[in-house]
């Protein structure tokens, strides 16, 4: 029951998504080159906490924009909430962007919620219940990057991102690469078998704290590319997929940073 009003509300913030209409007075620069929010994403958010502290009195968020409700602790009962993932796709009608919740408990990731709007897609996972998308399980097949696509992510204000010392290894060894530009979505595809794995040089806590648990549930394995778990209380660099897929990445990174010595 719980479950089902949480997707309600994500399926209600999602349509506001859609029906937004950015305008150049409702979008600021944050810090760094092309690092935008608007006024739909504080909007959005600022619905999520008002609705989600209905269901949970008391609980923490940790989102994305500055907006009141976020303490951006970590400590107890904590939603991570990124309102619109793939602002930039949003401002330019690209039409992927999704929201995305994540729920924590004492710094554990125990569920998470990540609802496409544009294709009605909404996945969703509970720590030992599996994940599910629009309601049916999901469990992904072991395969190697040879036998699949890889997803990256890239962003100008990430300064000094070696993304692009890797591409064209994984390119060259994969079926394809992609750049989706929402890595909570490109993170859930692997959940759902159509990336075999994403990789990305650094995120923020609410970038993938939901899709962290959609992803582990579904078979898959996530953690920092040194091979660390990915942390909540600060950012970190992102490689998720199958598990014979980031054994695979994860040789790649090491040989490249290799050669670069």
């Amino acid at each position: 029951m719980m479950n089902e009003r949480i997707e309600a509300i994500m399926r209600e913030a999602g349509g506001m998504i859609l029906s937004a209409h950015p305008e150049k007075n409702s979008i600021r620069r944050k810090a760094g080159p092309a690092n935008f929010v608007t006024d739909h994403d504080v909007r959005i958010q600022r619905f999520l906490i008002e609705n989600l502290s209905r269901l949970f009195p008391g609980c923490g968020f940790y989102g994305e924009e500055d907006t009141e409700g976020n303490k951006r602790r970590i400590e107890g009962r904590v939603f991570f909430i990124d309102p619109i993932d793939g602002t930039t796709n949003f401002l330019f009608d690209y039409h992927n962007s999704c929201v995305s919740v994540g729920m924590a408990d004492d710094g554990r990731m125990i569920a998470g919620w990540v609802y496409d709007p544009y294709t009605d897609q909404l996945w969703s996972a509970e720590r030992g219940e599996g994940a599910k998308l629009n309601g049916q399980e999901l469990r992904i097949e072991d395969k190697g990057i040879e036998e699949g696509i890889v997803a990256f992510g890239c962003a100008r204000y990430n300064e000094s991102d070696g993304i692009f010392d890797i591409l064209p290894t994984l390119f060259n060894r994969s079926l394809s690469i992609r750049n989706g530009g929402s890595a909570a979505i490109d993170l859930c595809r692997i959940a759902s078998g159509s990336n075999a794995a994403y990789v990305e040089m650094f995120l923020q806590p609410y970038d993938y704290a939901a899709a962290s648990v959609i992803v582990e549930e579904a078979g898959g394995v996530i953690g920092s590319v040194d091979g660390k778990p990915i942390t909540l209380n600060a950012g970190c660099s992102i490689l998720a997929g199958t598990p014979e897929a980031v054994r695979e990445i994860g040789r790649i990174v090491k040989d490249t940073e290799k050669k670069a010595y």
